[in-house]
C-alpha cells in the first residue's frame, strides 16, 4: 500500500513540472515589461543604461521561449497534459509573447521616436494593439483546435501534430526580441530612427497577419521522438554553442528562418500543385477520346 501511494504521489508531482515552466514563462514576461519600462524612463537622461535595460527585456523574452518549449515537451513526455495546463499556458503566452513585446517595442522605438499625438505615433499604437489582438486570437484558435478538433465548423482547417495553423506567437515575439537584442540602443539615438520605426511597424503588421493566417508552420513536436534523437542532441548542442558565442546573429537568423519557412512552404505547395494540375491537363489533352479511338479502329 505504501509503495502504491508513493507512485500516486510521484504521478501527482509530475503535473507540477510543466506548470513550473509555465510560471517561469509568465515571470520572465513580467520582468521583460519591468525592464522595458525602466529603459523608457532612463532613455532621456542615460541612453547607455536604457540600452542595457532593453537588452535585458529582450533576453527575458528569449528565455521565456525556452521555458515555453520545455513546458509542452515535458508535459508530453510525462503524459501530464491537462486542459487547465493548456489554458494557463495560453494566458502566460498572452503576457510574455503578446503584451511584453508590444511594450518593449513602444519603449525601445515608437515612444521615443514619434511625437506623442502625431499621426505616426497613433498609427504605431494601433499596430501594436493589433499585434496583441492577433496573437490572442491565434492562441484562442489553437486551444479550440487542440482540445476539440472534431466539433469545428465545416470548412475549418484541421490541425495535426506536425504543423501549426498560422504563425505561433512565441516565434513572432522571438523575432521582435532578437531584433532588439541585435541592436538594443534606443532608436531615437539613430539619425534614421524614424525610418527604422516605420519599417518596424510594417514588420509588426506582417507578423499579425501571419498569426491569424492559415499558413502551416512546423511544430517540431515529433522531432527527437524516433531513433534519431542522438543526432538531435548534437544539433541542439551545436546551436546552443553558436548562440552562446554569437547570440545577436544566430538568434535573429533562427527567428527570421522560422517566420519565413511557412511562407516559403506555402509558395512551394502552390507551385507544385499548379505544376501537377498542368501536367494532368496536358496528359488528358494528349490522350485520345473513346470516339476518336473507335473511329481510328
Amino acid at each position: 500500500m505504501s509503495e502504491e501511494k508513493t507512485h500516486k504521489g510521484l504521478k501527482k508531482g509530475l503535473y507540477l513540472v510543466p506548470s513550473a515552466f509555465t510560471a517561469a514563462n509568465a515571470a520572465l514576461g513580467f520582468l521583460s515589461v519591468i525592464y522595458s519600462v525602466r529603459g523608457f524612463q532612463a532613455n532621456p537622461t542615460d541612453p547607455q543604461l536604457a540600452t542595457e535595460y532593453f537588452d535585458y527585456a529582450a533576453r527575458a523574452i528569449g528565455f521565456a521561449i525556452l521555458c515555453d518549449i520545455l513546458d509542452g515537451r515535458v508535459a508530453r513526455m510525462t503524459k501530464t497534459t491537462t486542459e487547465i495546463g493548456v489554458q494557463l499556458d495560453s494566458l502566460a503566452d498572452v503576457l510574455t509573447f503578446g503584451i511584453a513585446p508590444a511594450i518593449l517595442l513602444y519603449s525601445w522605438a515608437f515612444g521615443g521616436v514619434f511625437v506623442e499625438g502625431s499621426s505616426l505615433y497613433n498609427l504605431s499604437l494601433f499596430v501594436l494593439f493589433m499585434y496583441v489582438i492577433c496573437g490572442t486570437f491565434r492562441l484562442a484558435r489553437f486551444n479550440i483546435q487542440a482540445t476539440r478538433p472534431r466539433v469545428l465548423m465545416e470548412g475549418a482547417v484541421k490541425t495535426d501534430k506536425k504543423n501549426f495553423v498560422g504563425l505561433p506567437i512565441p516565434p513572432a515575439a522571438g523575432l521582435i526580441a532578437s531584433i532588439v537584442h541585435f541592436a538594443p540602443m534606443p532608436l531615437n539615438a539613430y539619425s534614421q530612427g524614424q525610418i527604422y520605426s516605420i519599417l518596424l511597424m510594417i514588420l509588426i503588421a506582417i507578423l499579425g497577419v501571419l498569426m491569424v493566417s492559415t499558413l502551416k508552420y512546423s511544430s517540431f513536436k515529433t522531432v527527437g521522438t524516433g531513433r534519431n534523437s542522438l543526432y538531435l542532441i548534437l544539433v541542439v548542442a551545436g546551436i546552443g554553442m553558436l548562440i552562446w558565442l554569437y547570440s545577436r546573429y544566430v538568434l535573429i537568423l533562427l527567428a527570421v528562418a522560422y517566420v519565413l519557412h511557412g511562407l516559403i512552404w506555402h509558395l512551394l505547395n502552390v507551385l507544385f500543385s499548379e505544376a501537377k494540375t498542368e501536367a494532368a491537363l496536358m496528359t488528358k489533352i494528349s490522350e485520345p477520346s473513346e470516339s476518336e479511338s473507335v473511329t481510328q479502329k
